[in-house]
């Protein structure tokens, strides 16, 4: 058993807000003597139906506060959703329906688990709490809070300057999340940095309802693989923990040598110790070590080991994968058995739009039976088995109907 102070160092590690230290201390105290678990908030939205990497690097925390004996409880935002929140975003997001909301929280929970312990988890929705409000509950929740205090959030203040418009429903989320604060008794709340003002409106909300206020921890938001913005399906950028474990290895292989440092320390939360013996390596055997880490964790070793075996056969051999997807050419689009190579890419799913496919061959990134074709006009003479190869990762074995 950690003492308090070892705690409250594995609890702050890799943070970047933290209010405060001597209040977590503190409670932390309390909780031991006790014998009483923290209770750790987190709040997802269910606006996709997966989570990715980006989403890891908090689970991953929770994670190592359940370890240290803490409950952790999930709030799936399945009213929130409903609702769309603009965080590090300058515009509204787009409201969903109850019903995608209920089949994207299905999901959720069955991809949580992957990383977190289950029987230290207390799932909540917050319709549970929200639905049940009548519109004067709404008035009397709102008189907590100023629209003065609400343009004090950065993407508010930033679209009023610019005169972008904002809803009144916008104004209402940070106030609804910070409300889940009170209604599960939050001792602790974590999220993204972009999430900063909704976690401290949580404390001040708990304070007027009597209640003691929670601290708050932001960690970093993790970079998808363009090592620019944050990871995101919206942005195509992003590794899904369902991904297959040969797509999962071989997006962790394109990420740059100086990010994947990021990755080892917020998705796999090596320390700097840990990682320092790794910076010696060849960045090809580092990254190699990266990839298998991440597959290992979400499909397991075997799985993991012929990842990086398929990965090194591919790229490393320049051989064709072990598993190429067939694709089926319809006679009607190929007439005389010719079809025109950018729509020959998009029917094979290698390209979602003759404009992609276009820059993929203009970029040199297509080849027919591994031979390079760089002439977008041309026109490709189909037969069965014929290979197509499109930009790193993009395969198709051909087979032409009857």
């Amino acid at each position: 058993m950690k003492d308090t102070h070892e705690m409250l160092q594995t609890i702050m590690a890799r943070s970047v807000d933290f209010v405060s230290e001597s209040e977590c201390k503190s409670r932390l105290q309390d909780a031991t003597t006790n014998k009483r678990p923290l209770r750790i908030k987190y709040g997802a939205d269910p606006s996709a139906p997966d989570i990715h990497l980006g989403h890891v690097v908090g689970l991953s925390k929770l994670r190592e506060l359940q370890d240290l004996g803490h409950t952790v409880v999930f709030i799936i935002g399945d009213f929130t959703a409903m609702i769309g929140d603009p965080s590090g975003k300058s515009k509204t997001r787009p409201q969903l329906s109850r019903e995608q909301v209920q089949e994207n929280a299905k999901s959720y929970q069955e991809q949580v688990f992957k990383v977190l312990d289950r029987d230290r988890t207390e799932v909540r929705f917050n319709s549970e709490w929200f639905s049940p409000m009548n519109f004067e509950d709404v008035i009397r929740l709102s008189a907590h809070v100023t629209v003065a205090q609400m343009l004090q959030r950065d993407d508010f203040a930033k679209r009023y300057s610019e005169n972008q418009p904002i809803s009144l429903v916008e104004f209402l989320y940070p106030l609804v999340q910070a409300y889940d604060s009170v209604m599960v008794k939050a001792d602790l709340e974590l999220g993204g940095t972009d999430q900063l003002f909704n976690l401290l409106l949580g404390r001040e909300l708990q304070k007027i309802y009597g209640q003691p206020p929670q601290i708050v921890m932001t960690l970093p938001l993790l970079e998808g693989l363009d090592g620019v913005q944050k990871m995101s399906k919206s942005l195509n950028n992003y590794v899904g923990v369902t991904d297959a474990p040969t797509d999962m290895f071989g997006k962790i292989m394109s990420v740059s040598d100086e990010l994947m440092w990021r990755y080892y320390s917020l998705v796999l939360c090596y320390t700097d110790e840990q990682i320092q013996p790794l910076r010696t390596l060849h960045p090809r055997e580092a990254k190699d070590q990266l990839g298998r880490a991440i597959v290992q964790r979400f499909h397991g070793t075997e799985a993991a080991d012929s990842a990086s075996a398929e990965f090194a056969k591919v790229f490393s051999e320049r051989q064709n994968p072990t598993d190429i997807p067939s694709i089926t050419i319809p006679s009607d689009e190929a007439p005389g058995g010719e079809v025109g190579l950018l729509r020959l890419l998009t029917l094979a799913n290698l390209a979602p739009s003759n404009a992609e496919a276009r820059r993929l061959v203009q970029q040199g990134g297509v080849r027919i039976d591994d031979v390079k074709v760089d002439d977008p006009r041309m026109t490709v003479t189909l037969h069965e088995g014929m290979i197509l190869r499109a930009g790193k990762r993009g395969f198709a074995k051909l087979s032409l109907s009857a």
